[in-house]
C-alpha cells in the first residue's frame, strides 16, 4: 500500500529504469510507463507528481501535459527531453509544465526537482471565479481568513468547487509556498485511511515493506485539505481528534511522537449538525474543524458565476492546441437557465461535449449537450452538422434553385458574410459606447478577455477600431 507517488513517463526502458532507481533510492515511490496512454490510465488521487519525456510515439509529452492538466490542473509536471531549446522551455512553461531538463541530466537535478515540486500546488492562476455578488462576498471573506490559522469547514453540494475554495485559502496564507495535500476521506477504504493519514512503519501491517510518511507528515509548515470529513467512522474521529488537539502524530507501529505545524481545512456535503444529532460525528471533532465555516451555494443559486467559470473551463480544455471559441448568446442562456444538479463538474462535462461537437469558432446552442436530454441534444446536434456538411459537398451548380418573388427581391437583401456582420456589430457597439471596452463587452454579451482576442484581431487587418 503506498501514500503517494511520482510518475515517471519515459519510452526508453534503460532511461526509464536510471530514473526510477534515482528517485526510490531517495525515498519516493514511483509509478513508472512506457507511454502517455498509459499515464493516462495510470493517473490517480494517489499521484503527487509526473516526469515525462517528451518526444515520444504515439501522444506526446505535450499533449500528455495538456490532459493532465485539464484532469488534475493542481499536479505539477515537470518535462524531460533531449532536444531542449529556449524556446521549447519557454512553450512547456506557459503551457503549464512547472519547470523543464534538458537530456542529459546528473541524478541530484532529478532528485531536487522532486524535492521541490512533489506534493506542491502547481497551479499559477487563481481558479476561484467569482462573478455573482454571494459569491464575491465568499470570496472577500477566504481572503481574510487565509490570513489567519483558523480551522475552516467548508459546506456545500457536492461538485460546487470546496476543493477549489480550499486551495484559494492556502494560495492566500503565508503557507502559500509551503505543500497543499488534500484528501478524500469517502474515497479511501476504512482500513487504509488511518495509515494514509497518519503513515506507518516498516512491518506495521502485512505489506508494509518499507516505512512510509502519512498525509499530515506530508502537509508539513503546509496546509491538509480533508474532503468529506463527514463520512470518516467514529473510531478514526477519535484519533484524529488527538493529533489536532496535540497538534502531533505517531505513524502506526512506532512510538515515536512526530510535531505538526499544518492548517486544517475541511469539507462536507452532508448536513453535519444532523450528523452528530444521529450520532455519526463527533460534536468535539466537529467543533474543533468548524472554527470558521463557510457554506458554497450550489451553480443554480450563483447564475453570473455560469458565464466566467464556462470561460475558463474553455480555456483550461482549449489550451494553446487552438483557438478559444466564444459562446452564443442563445447558447449562454441554456446554460445559465440550466438547473445543474451536478454544480461545476456537470458544467466542465457539458462545456467538453460543445468543444467536441461545435465548428467554426463560436459554441452555439445546439452544441449545448445537457445530461437532462443529451440523447435528443446529441441527435439534434448531429443532424444539424449532417445537413451544414452536405451544404458544404454540394457544389455551385448542384445547389437547388429557391425561387424568389421577383417583386421583393433587391441586391441590399443579400445576407452579409457573418464574419463582416461580425466585425460591423463589434465597431457599432464600440462607437456606441465610446470605445469602452467593458460596457462594449456587456451590450454583446461576451467576456471583455473574448472582445479583446476579436479587436486584437481586427487590429492585425488593419481595421480602424475605436
Amino acid at each position: 500500500m503506498s501514500i503517494a507517488k511520482i510518475l515517471v513517463v519515459e519510452d526508453d526502458s534503460e532511461l526509464q529504469e536510471a530514473l526510477v532507481d534515482t528517485l526510490s533510492l531517495n525515498g519516493f515511490e514511483i509509478i513508472s510507463v512506457s507511454s502517455a496512454e498509459e499515464a493516462l490510465t495510470a493517473l490517480d488521487d494517489e499521484i503527487g507528481m509526473v516526469f515525462s519525456d517528451i518526444r515520444m510515439d504515439g501522444m506526446d509529452g505535450y499533449a500528455l501535459m495538456m490532459r493532465i492538466r485539464a484532469i488534475k490542473p493542481y499536479l505539477p509536471i515537470v518535462l524531460m527531453t533531449a532536444y531542449g531549446t529556449i524556446e521549447q522551455a519557454v512553450d512547456a512553461m506557459k503551457a503549464g509544465a512547472v519547470d523543464y531538463i534538458v537530456k542529459p541530466f546528473e541524478a541530484d537535478v532529478l532528485v531536487e526537482k522532486a524535492k521541490i515540486y512533489f506534493n506542491r500546488d502547481a497551479s499559477n492562476e487563481d481558479d476561484f471565479i467569482v462573478a455573482d455578488p454571494a459569491t464575491q462576498q465568499l470570496k472577500t471573506m477566504a481572503k481574510r481568513v487565509a490570513e489567519s490559522e483558523a480551522s475552516v469547514l467548508i459546506s456545500g453540494e457536492s461538485g460546487t468547487g470546496k476543493e477549489v475554495l480550499a486551495r484559494y485559502i492556502h494560495l492566500q496564507s503565508p503557507r502559500a509556498k509551503q505543500p497543499f495535500v488534500a484528501i478524500n476521506c469517502a474515497a479511501i477504504p476504512e482500513s487504509m485511511l488511518e495509515a494514509m493519514l497518519f503513515g506507518y512503519e516498516k512491518g506495521a501491517f502485512t505489506g508494509a515493506a518499507k516505512a512510509m510518511p502519512g498525509k499530515f507528515e506530508q502537509a508539513q509548515h503546509g496546509t491538509i485539505f480533508l474532503d468529506e470529513i463527514g463520512e470518516m467512522k467514529p473510531d478514526l474521529q477519535a484519533k484524529l481528534l488527538r493529533v489536532l488537539q496535540e497538534k502531533e502524530v505517531e505513524r502506526i507501529g512506532s512510538s515515536k511522537v512526530i510535531e505538526l505545524d499544518v492548517r486544517v481545512l475541511s469539507a462536507s456535503n452532508i448536513d453535519m449538525k444532523k450528523a452528530i444529532a444521529d450520532g455519526g460525528f463527533r460534536d468535539d471533532l466537529f467543533y474543533r474543524l468548524n472554527v470558521f465555516p463557510m457554506c458554497l451555494p450550489p451553480l443554480r443559486e450563483r447564475q453570473r458565476d455560469i458565464a466566467a467559470i464556462a470561460e475558463r473551463l474553455i480555456q483550461r480544455h482549449c489550451g494553446m492546441n487552438r483557438v478559444q471559441p466564444m459562446i452564443s448568446a442563445p447558447a449562454m442562456k441554456r446554460l445559465i437557465q440550466y438547473t445543474w444538479p451536478g454544480n461545476i463538474r456537470e458544467l466542465d462535462n457539458v462545456i467538453q461535449r460543445a468543444l467536441v461537437m461545435m465548428s467554426g469558432d463560436t459554441i452555439q446552442e445546439q452544441n449545448i449537450m445537457l445530461d437532462d436530454g443529451f440523447d435528443t441534444n446529441f441527435s439534434s446536434s448531429m443532424n444539424d452538422a449532417s445537413v451544414e456538411q452536405s451544404d458544404q459537398n454540394v457544389t455551385a451548380d448542384e445547389k437547388p434553385v429557391q425561387e424568389t418573388p421577383k417583386e421583393n427581391f433587391t441586391p441590399t437583401e443579400l445576407p452579409m458574410d457573418l464574419k463582416a456582420r461580425e466585425t460591423q456589430l463589434i465597431l457599432e457597439t464600440l462607437k456606441q459606447n465610446s470605445g469602452h471596452r467593458q460596457k462594449t463587452a456587456e451590450a454583446l454579451n461576451i467576456s471583455p478577455r473574448t472582445l479583446r482576442y476579436k479587436i486584437a484581431k481586427l487590429k492585425e487587418q488593419g481595421v480602424d477600431v475605436p
